[in-house]
């Protein structure tokens, strides 16, 4: 996996209270490979995309799947079409896909900075998706979505955030576009 970002400073000040548009830039990439090509990649270690990108509970944890947060669409919805394994029954489905990227831009400014709390209001705006196999892998054909919303950072608590965002695209299985959604966010995000 790789994780890049990087952060420019639009606007501000060099005084004390921090305030300062930044701009955050960022780029992720996956992929999982096979020790033996003829058995593939096994059914349990797999990316699943979308929502907050909190990880799922104890079924992601035991069954090693990688949450990929993807604001603007539902919770584990930004994956690969479930598929039938070859060599396994019908019945025998699959989620989770074995390449993904995903790209970021985020504008963040601090409204309220203090030692108790520190508030952030952003604006976002993401594209990313999942893919079942390398040949079917496009880095340009990705999931858009824009958004806003906001942080708050307490010392004793973390970092909390809500934001809202807008899903552009139609995930397939769905009769409509993803469309507006809501996500809650506990610590720093990752991926």
């Amino acid at each position: 996996m790789l994780d890049a970002k990087f952060y420019i400073k639009l606007i501000g000040s060099e005084k004390p209270d921090g305030r300062s548009l930044v701009l955050e830039t960022k780029a992720h990439f996956g992929f999982i490979g096979a020790y033996n090509q003829d058995l593939g990649v096994g059914p349990f270690q797999r990316f699943v995309m979308g929502g907050d990108g909190l990880a799922g509970g104890f079924n992601s944890f035991v069954l090693g799947r990688d949450i990929i947060g993807q604001r603007g669409y539902g919770n584990r919805l930004v994956t690969p079409p479930n598929y039938a394994r070859q060599g396994a029954s019908t019945g025998n489905q699959i989620e989770g896909g074995i390449v993904y990227n995903k790209f970021g831009l985020e504008l963040r400014y601090p409204v309220v900075t203090g030692q108790t709390a520190t508030i952030y209001g952003l604006a976002f705006a993401e594209a990313g998706n999942n893919w079942n196999n390398y040949q079917d892998f496009n880095p340009f054909n990705l999931y858009k979505a824009a958004g806003f919303g906001a942080r708050i950072f307490m010392p004793a608590f973390g970092l909390i955030g809500l934001n809202w965002a807008y899903g552009f695209d139609q995930l397939p299985g769905a009769s409509t576009i993803s469309g507006s959604q809501f996500h809650f966010t506990i610590g720093q995000q990752l991926r």
